[in-house]
């Protein structure tokens, strides 16, 4: 399979009233996207005439890119890694549980199952650490200079999970925290609930960091504005930043059944994270594992070009249906 050629910021003419650079950048986007949504011999999926979905491998499928290609990424990661290995993927997929806890109904609603990552041994831990180490290698090789990744992870293996991109590479510029009431912790010993009436085994979780990351460039920002179309983060407005908090519920039924996957992210909250990745709203958003299509319908929301990867057959068909379902949704932000 042949490499794409090392990718250099176009020299284009301007469109009238517009900026050298500016035109230059939209040229770059223009070559990129035309390549890397072909890119490959693997099963695609073009769900939109600005978003890709192909059913490969993160790892392999960024190895094979060539420096330089992706403006941004913004994912949600297996990062329990073992849930979605077969054999308990298989026993989420049947209600049994396994590494996947199956909460009982509550208030009259049904839950997600979540995975326990409580459970996870020193073994599995040293794994799951490789394994962002492996992606975030990747991950730095194929984004521009400046390109920023937008990383899910929980309260329990953050800090692994960041301490890996920063030891590529990567600079961390912060986290963003999504305000939401789950049922993970907050639970009694099992087994002991009356005798233990007063005691948790860890709080009740209300928060999930999604950590900022971006690769190092020379020069300011403004000339790595000018040069790659990033470096920094898309605001509001002109007069609001983009912050990092975003109160944003649990999942709602209607949009969980558009796509019924485990991990799935509402839109209110992935359109102002995918939103502000590109600061100029000019480039590629890359979402490592794309599972249902979600981040790609937020980034269609935005009108913005998307790639996406997944090894998995199911959330690869998944995805062709719920894409555009999901990227029609009218969302309130909270």
């Amino acid at each position: 399979m042949a490499l794409l050629a090392l990718v250099k910021p176009d020299i284009v003419k301007s469109r009238p009233g517009e900026a050298d650079w500016m035109s230059a950048l939209r040229g770059t986007e223009e070559r990129l996207w035309t390549s890397l949504s072909a890119h490959g011999s693997e099963r695609r999926q073009k769900l939109s005439e600005n978003a890709t979905y192909v059913l490969a491998d993160a790892i392999g499928w960024l190895a094979e890119l060539p420096p330089n290609s992706i403006h941004a990424i913004v994912t949600d990661p297996p990062y329990g890694v073992i849930e979605y290995e077969e054999k308990d993927h298989q026993k989420l997929r049947s209600g049994r549980g396994g590494v996947w806890r199956i909460p009982p109904s509550f208030d009259g609603a049904n839950r997600s199952p979540l995975p326990r990552f409580t459970v996870l041994s020193e073994d599995e831990i040293t794994h799951l650490h490789s394994f962002f180490s492996a992606v975030a290698y990747g991950m730095l090789r194929a984004l521009v200079p400046g390109g920023h990744v937008f990383i899910a992870s929980n309260p329990l293996l953050s800090t692994m999970t960041f301490h890996a991109l920063q030891s590529a590479g990567f600079e961390k510029r912060g986290e963003v925290i999504r305000l939401v009431q789950t049922l993970r912790g907050g639970f009694k010993p099992k087994g002991s609930e009356e005798e233990f009436a007063d005691v948790s085994g860890m709080p009740r979780s209300c928060w999930e960091p999604w950590g900022i990351f971006r690769k190092r460039f020379d020069g300011t920002m403004a000339d790595n504005l000018r040069q790659w179309g990033t470096g920094g983060l898309r605001r509001r407005s002109k007069a609001e930043p983009f912050k990092d908090v975003i109160v944003c519920s649990p999942m709602r039924g209607a949009e969980k059944e558009l796509a019924p996957h485990p991990s799935l992210k509402p839109q209110r909250f992935l359109r102002q994270i995918v939103r502000a990745s590109l600061p100029l709203g000019i480039g590629m958003v890359y979402d490592p594992f794309a599972g249902s299509g979600s981040t790609l319908a937020a980034a269609e929301a935005n009108g913005y070009r998307s790639i996406g990867t997944d090894r998995d057959p199911q959330y690869f068909d998944m995805a062709r249906t719920a894409f555009p379902k999901l990227a029609a949704l009218q969302v309130r932000e909270q």
